[in-house]
């Protein structure tokens, strides 16, 4: 009867260590799966701390780059923006011509200033025409009228359409005329007005008369006179 209890002491005892053994190799797979910076067997990191610290730090970079490229474009636009000053009057060249050609009644009359400064300068609006012995100046046509200024360079030239007789009565004989840049920049006082060199001796004219405002095109100063 003695005998098989001793074996059953003795089997437990070899089973306790071999027990215990297992458990500790369980522990230490689990620990060292749940240690950072390990990888696994897709090559990729299971640690969360080398993502998160990288992000701040680009989005830092990129932040500070589309600043500076606001910055700059906004300088840059600055720079580059100048306003161009207009015209005086003193620093242009006023011709007239008589269209279609010379030997014609003057009925349709090409209007030119020419740049002689240095400098380009624009000129704005329409010019200030008086006609002989006018009470006034030739009315504008408001048609005519493209909304921009004409810029000219040194030498450029920027051209208005006159038309002397509209088929209206009370014509006049004009031997003389006037052109003015009036107060384009809305200044209190109109600028002064100069002699214009006749495109003839003289020409009829009648309270049908009108201008054009300032074009960059002969065509275009022109076109609306030979078709009203």
């Amino acid at each position: 009867m003695s005998m098989p209890a001793r074996k059953n002491r003795t089997s437990r005892r070899a089973w306790m260590p071999y027990a215990l053994g297992v458990a500790a190799v369980a522990a230490l797979l689990t620990t060292t799966a749940c240690e950072p910076g390990t990888t696994d067997a897709a090559g990729s990191s299971n640690s969360p701390s080398a993502t998160s610290s990288a992000s701040p730090a680009s989005s830092a970079a990129s932040g500070s780059t589309a600043s500076a490229d606001t910055g700059g474009g906004g300088a840059q636009q600055s720079e580059d923006s100048s306003e161009t000053p207009l015209c005086a009057i003193e620093d242009l060249k006023v011709s007239a011509t008589n269209q279609p050609g010379e030997g014609e009644d003057a009925r349709y009359i090409l209007l030119t200033v020419t740049n002689a400064g240095k400098g380009k300068c624009d000129v704005q609006g329409a010019p200030v025409v008086t006609l002989g012995d006018a009470q006034g100046p030739a009315p504008v046509k408001e048609e005519t009228d493209s909304g921009e200024p004409v810029t000219l360079a040194p030498g450029g030239k920027a051209y208005a359409g006159l038309l002397a007789t509209g088929g209206h009565r009370d014509t006049y004989d004009v031997t003389f005329m006037k052109l003015g840049l009036g107060s384009p920049g809305g200044e209190s006082e109109a600028g002064p007005e100069v002699d214009v060199p006749m495109p003839v001796d003289s020409f009829p004219a009648d309270d049908g008369q009108w201008v054009s405002y300032w074009q960059g095109t002969e065509g275009l100063a022109m076109r609306p006179v030979t078709q009203s």
